[in-house]
């Protein structure tokens, strides 16, 4: 047995560590020895070792990387009236602090007033954030105040003020701790791109060596890729391939600040951008094994029965672009309960269905008669679906019974009212009875009316309609707006005439000016409780990937692909996007004559299907 790393103290190291003589040996070898042997037997079940340390612990798969802020903001005069020399926090630091340290930034109360320093990691993180302090007069820990902030306004927020928005729910971004002198600590875990650090002794000199963010990330490639002749538009394709990443923690999250959860809605836009980014990978599989465990029928995922929806629907689109058939057959049994509790939520000849709490998406929550219109066309996806599944697994009883009921639910087509949610539904599920009115009804106002999360359905209808002119412009105002904001990260929600008023995220709100952060947001995302870090809000990074670059699979795994580029206003675009078999390259260019010349690059076992 290797040697363990730790014992622990029982009877039987204090039986072996006695010295005594035993000169009945009956007693040795009928009572003495099988305890001997019973307690070495508990004894090698605590010891510490390399095997059991593999069984009885979690791997971290995620990386771990110290970022030097970029910059300090500077904040109000009583805050940072009392800070010497902020600018020494911008300098590198490798983690070890020495006894002298000349260049360090120097927080004191001894004027009386409040001392705080605020610095810009430049992006948005998901991690903690690492503290050094090397020596002080008094020699004592320095209790310190650390406020994480995805915006400079929820940074300079406090939880504990009256009427605040800003919470510690989920992850706490707001608490004080105890900074070790001539120490370093590492603290919080939240989603963030600013800390303010602010000093809570009075009458005290406080030197700070360092203020790092330590991100916690998966360390992986970015396989797919894109550009095209509008840089504001590949700024959004790589913002969007950075949001989900971050959302790539143990599990596949929605938000690194808020919730942090597997809400399985949030996750169809996010697998789709993994996809088309990243390629396979675990974490999706994990998640929706999650997802599926902990909803036991007749349950939906998460309460929503719409959700439950978005399970199938991912499994399909999964198994096209990783083609792991055997994965999907795993999920046959649950599929034909989950179909059969659908066929038995449907409520009369309107075929209204009815479970659990129906919601598309917030902003249409009190909408009862656009949810109706919405749950029937995704309904109807869903089990397009699982015809489509079945038809992979060879189970023709799922395609029989996903096929029926979907017949059923096409005899009914109620109306979208107008609405983007619905009316994009209903172009993705062919419910639709007036297409052109319902496209028209997702461009009217541009990206008036869009949402962060319905959005990429919104551009997923345009796309299937060939008017990816029209999203490309709704596209770049809407997601843009963002980035024009400060974004670094799509948001849990935007309402497009509040962005237009808004100040930037990354500077302190000038007076009189629209805090977007503080004072925006409805439903759960209300003021700083709004996620700036929210996976289903990527949706356009794999939609110019699919309508763009024009790359969609058509059987599992790409066996077969279609290749058709619809550049809208682009002069030229060209990328990749990961499959089992190697990645696809393609390069568009518009003619002069309007014709689009493209150069495309398939691995090996990958079909072009015939146009």
């Amino acid at each position: 047995m290797p040697r363990p790393h730790y014992v622990r103290f029982d009877s039987f190291a204090y039986l072996c560590s006695t010295s005594f003589i035993i000169s009945d040996i009956t007693f040795v070898k009928n009572i003495l020895l099988p305890i001997a042997i019973a307690l070495a037997s508990t004894l090698t079940l605590h010891a510490i070792t390399p095997q059991t340390l593999q069984t009885e612990s979690v791997t971290d798969e995620l990386t771990r990387r110290y970022i030097t802020p970029v910059r300090t903001v500077a904040i109000s005069p009583e805050l940072g009236a009392s800070v010497k020399n902020a600018d020494a926090l911008l300098q590198h630091f490798d983690g070890q602090l020495a006894v002298s340290s000349p260049e360090v930034c120097v927080l004191s109360t001894r004027n009386g007033n409040r001392s705080a320093v605020l610095v810009d990691f430049g992006r948005e993180l998901c991690g903690g954030i690492e503290l050094a302090a090397p020596i002080r007069a008094s020699q004592k820990a320095a209790k310190v105040r650390i406020c994480l902030g995805e915006s400079v306004s929820e940074a300079l927020s406090d939880v504990s003020a009256p009427g605040a928005t800003a919470t510690n729910e989920h992850s706490v971004r707001d608490f004080t701790i105890d900074l070790p002198w001539l120490g370093t600590i590492e603290v919080g875990n939240s989603g963030f791109r600013f800390a303010l650090v602010e000093l809570m002794e009075p009458d005290t000199e406080l030197p700070l060596r360092a203020i790092r963010g330590v991100l916690r990330y998966r360390d992986i490639p970015y396989t797919g890729a894109f550009s095209c002749s509008d840089s504001r538009i590949n700024d959004i394709w790589a913002t969007g391939a950075y949001t989900v990443h971050l959302n790539m923690q143990n599990y596949l999250w929605d938000g690194v600040k808020r919730d942090r959860l597997v809400w399985v809605g949030d996750l169809h836009p996010e697998v789709m951008t993994i996809a088309n980014v990243f390629g396979n990978y675990d974490v999706v599989k994990k998640s929706l094994d999650f997802a599926r465990d902990t909803s036991p029928l007749p349950g939906w995922m998460n309460g929503i029965a719409a959700y439950s929806m978005w399970w199938m629907i991912i499994h399909r689109d999964l198994c096209l672009y990783s083609g792991d058939t055997d994965y999907l057959a795993a999920q046959l049994d649950y599929m034909h309960r989950l179909v059969d509790c659908f066929a038995a939520g449907l409520d009369g000849n309107k075929e209204n269905f009815q479970g659990g709490q129906r919601l598309l998406d917030w902003p249409t929550s009190e909408m009862p008669e656009v949810i109706h219109c919405g749950y029937q066309s995704l309904l109807v996806m869903a089990m397009d679906a699982g015809t489509q599944i079945g038809e992979w697994a060879g189970d023709t009883a799922l395609s029989d019974k996903c096929t029926a009921l979907a017949k059923k639910l096409r005899k009914h087509t109620p109306p979208t009212n107008g609405n983007k949610q619905a009316a994009a539904l209903a172009l993705l599920s062919d419910m639709a009875k007036n297409r052109k009115a319902e496209r028209n009804a997702i461009t009217e106002g541009n990206a008036h009316g869009f949402s962060t999360f319905y959005g990429y359905y919104m551009l997923e209808a345009l796309g299937k309609e060939k008017a990816s002119a029209e999203a490309l412009s709704i596209l770049s105002d809407y997601w843009g707006l963002m980035l024009d904001l400060g974004a670094t990260t799509f948001w849990e929600d935007l309402v497009y005439e509040e962005g237009l008023k808004a100040a930037r995220i990354d500077e302190i709100v000038p007076e009189g000016s629209f805090d977007i952060h503080a004072s925006a947001g409805n439903y759960c995302y209300k003021g700083h409780r709004h996620s700036f870090c929210h996976g289903w809000a990527s949706g356009p990074t794999p939609w110019l990937s699919r309508y763009i670059l024009g790359i969609r699979p058509l059987k599992p795994g790409f066996e077969e692909v279609e290749v058709e580029p619809c550049l809208g206003t682009l002069e030229w675009a060209e990328g990749s996007v990961p499959t089992p078999k190697g990645p696809i390259h393609v390069k568009h260019r518009r003619l002069p004559d309007g014709k689009i010349d493209t150069e495309l690059h398939l691995p090996d076992g990958v079909r072009l299907a015939a146009h």
